[in-house]
């Protein structure tokens, strides 16, 4: 069964470019971070718990290093 997100409030990311190429996060909806492509909103996004959302952006972020 999918999430309920009708209640999201997506934002884009700050990395996010002018070109339409955005990712944007849902990070209201407790116990869960939505993430979608902009060009496709009504497509299902992919779910993360926050301790998964946690771990993907510490990957991230370590990469950059």
């Amino acid at each position: 069964m999918a999430p309920d997100l009708r209640d999201a409030r997506w934002r884009k990311s700050s990395f996010s470019g002018d070109a339409g190429e955005c990712v944007e996060v849902a990070s209201n909806i407790p116990g869960l971070i939505g993430v979608r492509d902009s060009k496709t909103p009504t497509d299902p996004p992919l779910t993360f718990t926050p301790v998964e959302w946690s771990a993907f952006l510490r990957g991230i972020r370590q990469a950059e290093i």
